[in-house]
């Protein structure tokens, strides 16, 4: 009777109401983040690779210029003869490089600028609020050109550039994250049982926040490894006998009628890293909120 009652007043069966939808949605989240850890991980595996083994030296001129495609060189050669190939694999542990490199200088100092902003008060919340504006404000490509004239065109140059410029992102979204956890009533009973400041970032405030960090920052890896393929383009990444994905674009722009495979490989090998970052990104955001969660079923 109960079960009929229930079916006559909403009109639908109360095991139809969840049960169906809840199967439906669920694989769909695993079949996103399995197809962002496959994308990524064949451009990891190429960059580890390259770290113990390659076709040919990078500064290797003997396979002739422009050659196609064949036994010797999968990809073909490059205007000045180098094989395309070693360099796709190197331009993939760059990638990898300036990614992670990064995002850890991004994490380190946003985090730390967002707890200090979060708790912050009066005129040092207002500068130092002011200060991260200031930084998101400025656009990447003229820190770059700041730290590169300092210093030199360098991988390092590039990875401290991008870092710096995501950091401001990083630690205003950590700002908002910690000031809203702060609120909670549990926090309020830390601090009223006499546990200092510290402890309770570190057992209250720091658990709370990190799934949305580690959502963003695998956001913020996929960013910079675009920043920093532009910044190559640029001529502000790695110089010569090493190979970017950027630089390598630049310079088959002058040949990709006679030779494509010199823009298709590193282009097509940079749309998969970032389209597998934002996959898993997207996948993250599913597994570890479960306020999205419940939102999208």
């Amino acid at each position: 009777m109960t079960g009929r009652t229930t079916e006559r007043t909403t009109g639908r069966p109360a095991e139809r109401a969840t049960a169906p939808a809840t199967g439906r949605r669920r694989p769909a989240r695993s079949y996103t983040l399995l197809a962002g850890c496959v994308l990524t991980g064949l451009i990891v595996l190429l960059a580890l690779v390259s770290l113990v083994w390659s076709p040919y030296a990078a500064d290797d001129t003997s396979g002739g210029r422009l050659a196609g495609p064949g036994s010797g060189h999968p990809l073909g050669t490059d205007k000045l003869g180098r094989d395309l190939f070693t360099q796709v694999m190197t331009g993939a542990r760059i990638a990898v490089e300036a990614g992670l490199g990064s995002v850890l200088i991004a994490a380190v100092l946003g985090v730390l600028l967002g707890l200090l902003t979060a708790f912050a008060q009066g005129w040092l919340d207002d500068t130092l609020s002011a200060f991260l504006d200031i930084l998101i404000a400025l656009p990447t490509l003229l820190l770059a050109m700041l730290i590169v004239a300092a210093h030199s065109a360098t991988l390092g140059s590039a990875v401290l550039a991008i870092g710096l410029a995501q950091s401001a992102v990083v630690a205003r979204l950590t700002r908002i994250l910690v000031k809203r956890v702060l609120t909670q009533d549990y926090v309020t009973a830390a601090r009223t049982s006499g546990t200092s400041w510290p402890r309770t970032v570190a057992q209250h405030v720091l658990p709370n926040i990190w799934p949305t960090l580690v959502v963003n920052l695998a956001l913020q890896f996929g960013l910079a490894v675009l920043a920093e393929a532009g910044l190559s383009y640029l001529g502000l990444g790695v110089p010569p006998p090493n190979a970017s994905w950027g630089g390598m674009l630049q310079e088959a722009q002058a040949t990709f009628t006679t030779a494509p495979a010199g823009a298709l490989a590193p282009g097509i090998l940079l749309v998969m890293l970032v389209v597998g970052v934002n996959l898993i990104a997207d996948g993250l955001r599913d597994t570890l909120d479960p306020t999205t969660r419940r939102r999208r079923t």
